[in-house]
Formats: C-alpha cells, sequence, structure tokens
C-alpha cells in the first residue's frame, strides 16, 4: 500500500480534533500542499537508504512525504498532542510499522536521537530556525545533509558569503559545517495560517573532514559573536575585549593570523575566523 499524504481538509480537521490553534508563539504554519513537502524530500535526495530527522513535524505533511520515499524517519516534536497523534497518522496513511519513531521533546535540548540520523529535513519558525539547526549540527555528527524552509531573511542570511550585505554571525557559524545554498522559494499561500513573511528552501552539506577542533570552534564562535555585535567597528576595536583586552593586542593576533586589524567582521571568511581563533590560542600560549 503506497504512502498517502496530507490534504488541506484533513490538516484542518485533524488540528480540530486535537484541539490545535496554530500560534505565532510556537510558529506554527502548517504545508497544506503536497507539491510543496514532495519538493522539499526532492531537493534533499531523500532515499530508502538514508535515516531522515525531522524538526517539528506538526501535523506530519512533510513527514509523510519523507515517508514515502521508503527512507526511516525520526520526528523531533515539542507539543505533545501532535507527537502522540502523528504514529497513527502515519499509519492511516500507509506507513510500515517501525518505519516512523516519534520522539516529543524540544529541539533545541534534544542530545539523543535513535539511529544515528544522516538527513536532515524541517520546516523551521522563523524565531528558532538558527539556533536549532546549529544545535543539530554540533550535537549529531553523523548528519550529512539537509533541507530546511525558513524565513526567507533566515535563509538569506545561512546562505550568504562574505562581504555580502545579510551576512552576519548565522552566516558564518552555519560555514563552520559545510556550504549552504538556497534552494527554492515557497509561496506564503502552501502554508495554514497563511504566513505575513516568505519563506525558502536552504540545502547544506557537511564537510567530509572537521573544520577543527571542538575547543577550537567554541573559540572561532566567541570571536564571531564579538565581531558581529560591533559589526561597524574595525576588528582591532570589535576583538579587543576577547583579543588580549585592547585594540594594540587584537592588532598583534589578527596581524599574526594574516587578517588585516582595520578589517571588519563582514569581510571574514569562517576560515579567516579559525585562524584567528588559533592565533589567539597560540598568543595564550606564549
Amino acid at each position: 500500500m503506497p504512502v498517502s499524504l496530507l490534504g488541506a481538509t484533513e490538516i484542518r480537521r485533524l488540528a480540530a480534533d486535537l484541539d490545535v490553534v496554530p500560534t505565532k508563539k510556537l510558529g506554527q504554519n502548517f504545508v497544506v500542499d503536497a507539491n510543496t513537502v514532495r519538493k522539499i524530500v526532492q531537493v534533499a535526495a531523500v532515499t530508502p537508504q538514508d535515516r531522515v530527522v525531522e524538526i517539528g513535524p506538526g501535523l506530519g505533511s512533510l513527514t509523510l512525504a519523507v515517508l514515502e520515499q521508503g527512507a526511516e524517519v525520526v520526528a523531533v516534536e515539542i507539543d505533545r498532542r501532535l507527537a502522540e497523534r502523528l504514529p497513527t497518522t502515519a499509519l492511516e496513511h500507509g506507513v510500515t510499522d517501525g518505519a516512523l519513531t516519534v520522539v516529543c521533546a524540544d529541539a533545541l535540548r534534544v542530545t539523543d536521537l535513535p539511529g544515528d540520523p544522516d538527513v536532515l529535513v524541517a520546516n523551521l519558525p522563523y524565531n528558532v530556525s538558527v539556533p536549532v539547526l546549529l544545535h543539530f549540527l554540533e550535537t549529531f555528527p553523523a548528519l550529512t545533509r539537509g533541507v530546511v524552509m525558513v524565513q526567507a531573511e533566515v535563509g538569506e542570511r545561512l546562505a550568504a558569503p562574505p562581504g555580502s550585505k545579510v551576512y552576519g554571525s548565522p552566516s558564518a557559524k552555519a560555514a563552520w559545517y559545510g556550504p549552504w545554498r538556497l534552494a527554492g522559494t515557497v509561496s506564503r499561500q502552501v502554508f495554514w495560517p497563511v504566513p505575513n513573511v516568505d519563506s525558502v528552501l536552504v540545502a547544506f552539506s557537511r564537510d567530509a573532514q572537521p573544520r577543527g577542533s571542538e575547543e577550537e570552534r567554541r573559540r572561532t564562535f566567541a570571536i564571531v559573536d564579538a565581531a558581529f555585535q560591533q559589526r561597524r567597528k574595525m576588528l582591532r576595536q570589535a576583538l579587543a575585549a576577547v583579543l588580549g583586552g585592547s585594540s594594540a593586542a587584537a592588532s598583534a593576533v589578527l596581524e599574526s593570523a594574516g587578517v588585516a586589524p582595520t578589517a571588519r567582521g563582514e569581510e571574514l571568511s569562517i576560515d579567516d575566523f579559525l585562524r584567528v581563533a588559533r592565533a589567539m590560542g597560540d598568543a595564550g600560549r606564549s
């Protein structure tokens, strides 16, 4: 029996049965268009061999589209009503028993998932999308690629290169794990309720080798944060507090890393920030 997807009428009926009213607080905008969820699965290149983690499955629109491809799915859902209903919905729509595992938890606090998923898919609310993505990439090294639907502004920042007007802390931190790209736009009309922001698909793939150690990542991210908290200032000023306590000390570290002290954070790639972090460590040991 093939897996069937949810339609708009059934989604509204499910929500009514569960007494679920989509809220802005949880960023709940349910996808009611089958073509859209199939597009996400297509961009993610999901195969039957994949172990997929979905963040925030809601009523199951995207979940069923992933399961339609024969992949195993672990769905992380914070709303207990939705989490308890999802396995029943899956069975009613032809999903093989055992193909779906639901974890009722806050995605920002999950530290263990069954099956070591290697692909991530999600329709993420804009207010937590970046923290959730960074948490999953840091916590689950088996994740090799993924596709997420996010607010357009967030997606553009995630995929922005150095020098771009929207390049910032999320751009640099996301790049630590590998390349990101914009992979399509999404109409507001595919959501219920219709949001007042545009959405995009963003795809990522993890680099084959880690960029640096966990200690280097933490140090690099602290430098990234400092650089963009005062993004209009030159790095010798913006990083003074974290690179020795003065602009002179910061300049010395930056120069030893091959970075101009007069540069600004938006000009640096994640590899530039890593070189600064390593130079900072060398300075601390000397």
